[in-house]
This record gives C-alpha cells, structure tokens and sequence, in this order.
C-alpha cells in the first residue's frame, strides 16, 4: 500500500469525510464593497456616486452603462435599477489624512494596515472601511456615519448646512434587509412621481382645451337669425328693383348716405396726432397755395 521509508498516513488522508463549506473573507468582502466599484470592479476613484440602493460606483462606468446597455458587463444585474442620471448622486466624501495611498509600502519593510480607509466622518473621524456604518445624504450627498447622526440629532446637514428629513437618508452597503426597504421605498417612490406627471398633464390639457362659454353655445340661432334678415333684405332689394324707379332711386341714396356716414376723414379723427395726420394729402400742410400752383397742366398737381 505504498507508505514506503516508515511513513505513518492520518486518517483524514485515508478516509474521506463531507466538504467543509467555503467561508468568504470578511476583509476581502468589505473591500470589494467599500474600495471597488460595484459595476466595473475598479478601485473606487473621485467622482463616486451611489445609488437609491445604497451602492458605491465610479461616476465613468455608470456613464459608459447608461450611453450602450447592450454591452456586457460582469456585474450588470447591480444597475439594472438606476434608469438615468437622476437616479444617482454624487457623493462629497472627507478624505482621510492617515491614507497614504496604494504605494505607501512598496518596499515591504512596514507594516501595513488593510482596513485604512480613503475617507473618514467629517463629524467623527471614523475610517469608512467597512467595520462602521455609513450613510448619505440624498439632499447634498454628503456622507457621515450613523454614529454622528444619532449623537449630533439635527435637520441640517452637517457639513453643508443644507436641511434635509429622515425620508432622505440612504444606507451605504447595507444588509439585506436593509437593501430590500431601500427598494421598496425606491419604488413607492417613484410611483408616486408617475401619478404626479399624469395630473400634471392632465391639469395642462384641461387648460389647453377650454369649457364653451354660454355665447358660444347660443351662437347657432344667432346665425339662423342673421341668415334670415339677410333673406329678408335681399327680397326687399329685389322687391325694390321690381318696383317703380322712384322707390329704387330713394333705396339708393339711402345707401350711400349710410355709407358717408360710416366714413370719416383721418384729419377729423381727435385721437390722431399732427404728425400722423401729415402724412397724409388731406392735411392743409399738403394743400398748395395759388402762387405755388402751376400755370401749365403737368400729370402731378403739385409740382412746381
């Protein structure tokens, strides 16, 4: 059985039991969630933004996403909500001063600490690495951690001073549970904002489009009306013209007297300006005397 030069095998070499169950690195989880972008698995790189859900991603690679969603990507079920720019924030981190960088030990001979992270609480000073929980602001984007924001209780923003409510604070890599409230509240949202624009435009078109007014629904007789009174007159004309040419005669003055009447000279009109009124032949400025007249026939009257 082999087990030559006194070799002495243990029994788990021999026999074989069930597979132990893959335990995932808690320090190679909170930094894949809290260093790398969600989407592209790229370090995490200033401008950052997070979603209604409470993701980190790069500003770049959710702008590439939104321009060709045909492409594929290795982690696209993690933006299959984010619709647009509008369902995104950008974040205004605090850097940290202890972050030295990625190349701080290239030489090995230090002691380097993992869970050092980029940005810290501007109220607090806690490292955002994952071990603390974070949130931001939807209002600004500004983040803090939830210690702060239950120690300093206020409804402005710490950093900006921008007043902001309960409703817009966004856990950062939360739970599951978590997660899961963040959508149903994503999606109440947004239902609301539906029924929203579908008053609106229900509100516009009402406005676009009027109620008749009670002229407009008594219009109709009006015009019967007025068809019947012309009928009328163009019987009397004709009546008239069938007549003596005594009665045709008078029928006619009438009309020009009626005519006359409706005219009125610009000069007359007191309403009109001198300087309008010059404009015109009719004005006296217009008018020549005897000694400006012409004692020859010319086609212009006024010509000397």
């Amino acid at each position: 059985m082999g087990c030559d030069g006194g070799t002495i095998p243990k029994r788990h070499e021999l026999v074989k039991g069930p597979k132990k169950v893959e335990k995932v690195d808690k320090n190679a989880e909170l930094a894949a969630k809290w260093k790398y972008c969600a989407l592209s698995q790229e370090k995490l790189r200033r401008p950052i933004v997070s979603c209604e859900l409470g993701r980190l991603y790069n500003k770049d690679a959710i702008i590439e996403y939104l321009l060709d969603k045909s492409a594929e990507r290795p982690n696209a079920e993690a933006v299959t909500h984010i619709r647009g720019i509008k369902d995104i924030k950008e974040l205004n981190l605090t850097d940290n001063p202890a972050w030295e960088g990625e190349r701080r030990n290239t030489k090995g001979d230090r002691y380097e600490d993992i869970h050092c992270g980029m940005f810290i609480c501007p109220v607090v000073g806690l490292e955002m690495n994952g071990k603390h929980r974070f949130c931001y602001l939807q209002t600004c984007g500004c983040v803090f951690s939830d210690r702060a924001l239950k120690e300093v209780k206020t409804e402005i923003c710490h950093k900006c001073g921008d007043p902001f409510k309960d409703e817009d604070i966004v856990v950062l890599n939360g739970t599951k549970e978590e997660v899961q409230k963040l959508k149903e509240k994503m999606e109440e949202k947004r239902v609301k904002a539906k029924t929203k624009k579908s008053k609106k435009s229900k509100a516009v078109e009402t406005v676009s489009a009027p109620p008749e007014s009670k002229e407009d629904a008594q219009s109709p007789p009006v015009d019967v009306a007025g068809r019947k009174s012309q009928q009328n007159g163009d019987e009397s004309s004709q009546s008239a013209v069938a007549g003596p040419s005594g009665t045709s005669s008078s029928t006619k003055g009438s009309k020009s007297l009626a005519a006359s009447a409706t005219k009125r000279s610009i000069q007359d009109m007191e309403e009109k300006s001198e300087a309008f009124k010059s404009l015109f032949t009719t004005h006296s400025s217009a008018k020549r005397s005897k000694d400006q007249t012409s004692n020859w026939v010319t086609h212009t009257p006024y010509h000397f």
